[in-house]
C-alpha cells in the first residue's frame, strides 16, 4: 500500500470536466490529485465532434442561458489556446422544409448577439449558385447562411489542462482507478488501483466525482452513496471520408428529421460528419457505431452534396457516450446539454452531470464556487483571462508564431513545423531542445512522427502506449498504416 498522505481535493474522472476541474483548483492553491481509470481523454472527451460552438440548434429548445454562456466560452478558449482553437466558418444551405429561412435568419441573428462576440465574423447571406461554397452542393438548393464557430482538438484541450494543473501542484495519476470512497475521521478514505497491480491511498478534505457516463458507477460502487440526480447516455457517432470540397468551410445540414449534421474539414484531406443522438444502454466502454447511424450519417450527406458517399467511401468511424444531464425529455436530441452538480455530505462529494466541451471551463469554475464553504481560504476565480499551455503566444497569433517558428528552425520541413505549432504552440521548444538537423530529432516513425516527438509525450504528456500517441495525442491513427507501430510500442 502506498500512502499518499492528505490533500484537499480528489478528482475522479480524466475527460474535459475532470481536467478542467483539477485545473482550476491548483491554480486556486489547493492541493489536488485527478485520477483517471484509462488514459486521458480516453471517453467521451476525444470523441465529439471537435467544435467550440454555440450550439445553435439549442435556440429551438430556449436554451438560452446555455447558448449564452457556451457563446462567451468560445471566445475565451480561443484567447486561451489559440494553437489548439481556431475560427471556422459553417455553411447552412437553406431546406425550406424543415425551417422557414425567416427563423433560421433569426436564430442567427440571436447567435451573433447572445454571446458579445469580439473575434469572429458575424453571419451573411449566400447565394450558392454563384458562390464557391455552393460548388458542392446540389442546384436544387439556392441560398444558404454563413456563420462562424470554432474547430478544437478535443482530446489535446484535456490533455493541456492537466499538463497546466500538474504544473500548478497537482498530480496526475493516469491509469489508476479509484476503487473504494469511505467517509472515515471527517475526511474522505480513497483507494486507487493502478495497471502496475499497486494499491494508493490518499485522505483527502473533498471528492469530485467528474466520471462522465460512470459517474453513477462512482456514486454508487466507488463512493457507496446516492444521487437524486441521474446521468441519460445517449451515443454520438462520427464517420471520416476523404474531403470531398475545396476551401476551408464546413457545412451544416439540416436533416429531414430537422436534426442537423456538421460536415467539417478534417486533417487536413478528411471530412468528419457527424452527429447522431441515440439513447444507448450498456456498457460505456462497448460503445460502437450501428449500421443504421451510418446510413443516416450518408443519406443527410447525400441529400446536399453533389458528391454521393457510399459505405466504400468510409475510411474511419468512431463513438461515444454522452452523459448528459436526465431531464426526463423523450426526444435524445431534445435533452439538455446543460450541467447540475450534486454536492452531497460532509465532507462533500461533487458529482458532475451532463455538461458540453464548450463549457468545461465554465462548469469547472462553477464546479469550485460550489466547494468554497468548504475551503473558505482558496483562490478565486482565474481561468477566465488564464492562457493553457502552448498557447501564450505574442497577441494570441497563431500565424505569426507559426512563420517564426519555421524561420527560427530553418532547417525542419514545413509540415513538421505546422505539426508541431498546432498540437504544442509555444511548448514546441520542448521537443525540439538543442536539435540542428532533422537527425537530431532521432528515429522516423513516419508522417511528421520522430523519436523527439514521442519522448516529450511520455515525460510530459503521460503517454504510456502507442494508441495514446496516435488516437489522442496526435491523430495519427488516421494515417496508422503509414506509422511504423512496432517500433513505436518499442519506444512508448
Amino acid at each position: 500500500m502506498n500512502d499518499l498522505g492528505s490533500v484537499d481535493l480528489v478528482v475522479i474522472g480524466g475527460g474535459v470536466n475532470g481536467a478542467g476541474i483539477a485545473r482550476d483548483a491548483a491554480g486556486r492553491g489547493l492541493a489536488v490529485i485527478m485520477c483517471e481509470k484509462g488514459d486521458l481523454a480516453e471517453g467521451t472527451s476525444s470523441r465529439s465532434g471537435k467544435l467550440i460552438h454555440g450550439g445553435l440548434r439549442y435556440l429551438e429548445y430556449f436554451e438560452f442561458r446555455l447558448v449564452r454562456e457556451a457563446l462567451i466560452e468560445r471566445e475565451v478558449l480561443l484567447r486561451a489556446a489559440p494553437h489548439i482553437v481556431w475560427p471556422m466558418r459553417f455553411v447552412l444551405p437553406h431546406s425550406p422544409e424543415q425551417r422557414p429561412a425567416w427563423l433560421v435568419r433569426l436564430g442567427l441573428f440571436l447567435y451573433d448577439h447572445l454571446g458579445g462576440r469580439e473575434q469572429l465574423p458575424g453571419c451573411r447571406r449566400i447565394n450558392l449558385r454563384t458562390s464557391p461554397e455552393g460548388q458542392a452542393i446540389k442546384d436544387e438548393f439556392k441560398l444558404a447562411f454563413e456563420y462562424s464557430d470554432c474547430w478544437v482538438d478535443d482530446a489535446r484541450l484535456v490533455v493541456l489542462n492537466a499538463i497546466d494543473a500538474a504544473q500548478r501542484g497537482a498530480k496526475i495519476m493516469v491509469r489508476t482507478a479509484a476503487t473504494s470512497a469511505r467517509r472515515m475521521d471527517g475526511v474522505w478514505q480513497v483507494e486507487f488501483h493502478d495497471r502496475d497491480g499497486e494499491t494508493h491511498r490518499v485522505r483527502a478534505k473533498a471528492l469530485v466525482n467528474a466520471a462522465g457516463p460512470w459517474v453513477e458507477d462512482v456514486i454508487s460502487g466507488v463512493a457507496g452513496s446516492n444521487s437524486a440526480r441521474r446521468v441519460r447516455l445517449v451515443k454520438g457517432s462520427h464517420i471520416i471520408v476523404r474531403k470531398f470540397w475545396d476551401g476551408p468551410q464546413a457545412y451544416l445540414l439540416q436533416n429531414h428529421d430537422k436534426r442537423v449534421i456538421f460536415v467539417n474539414p478534417y486533417q487536413g484531406n478528411y471530412a468528419l460528419i457527424g452527429t447522431t443522438d441515440v439513447p444507448y444502454e450498456g456498457r460505456a466502454e462497448d460503445v460502437a457505431i450501428a449500421q443504421d447511424e451510418i446510413d443516416y450519417l450518408l443519406a443527410a450527406v447525400n441529400r446536399y452534396a453533389r458528391a454521393q458517399l457510399t459505405h466504400g467511401d468510409i475510411v474511419s468511424s468512431f463513438s461515444g457516450v454522452r452523459p448528459l444531464y436526465d431531464d426526463k425529455t423523450a426526444n435524445p436530441s431534445a435533452v439538455t446539454r446543460d450541467y447540475e452538480f450534486d454536492v452531497e455530505g460532509t465532507p462533500p462529494m461533487l458529482s458532475v452531470f451532463g455538461g458540453k466541451i464548450t463549457t468545461y471551463r465554465k462548469l469547472a469554475e462553477q464546479a469550485l464556487q460550489k466547494l468554497r464553504p468548504f475551503f473558505p481560504a482558496m483562490g478565486g476565480d482565474w481561468t477566465a483571462t488564464g492562457t493553457l499551455p502552448g498557447g501564450d503566444m505574442e497577441g494570441g497569433n497563431f500565424g505569426s508564431f507559426f512563420a517564426d517558428l519555421g524561420l527560427r528552425h530553418p532547417w525542419l520541413p514545413a509540415d513538421v513545423v505546422f505539426h508541431y505549432a498546432r498540437l504544442y504552440g509555444t511548448r514546441a521548444n520542448k521537443i525540439i531542445d538543442g536539435a540542428r538537423s532533422i537527425e537530431d530529432l532521432g528515429t522516423y516513425f513516419g508522417c511528421t512522427l520522430y523519436a523527439a516527438e514521442v519522448r516529450y509525450l511520455k515525460d510530459h504528456e503521460w503517454a504510456r502506449s502507442a494508441d495514446d500517441i496516435l488516437l489522442r495525442r496526435t491523430k495519427y491513427g488516421l494515417n496508422r498504416e503509414h506509422i511504423n507501430v512496432q517500433a513505436l510500442e518499442k519506444m512508448v
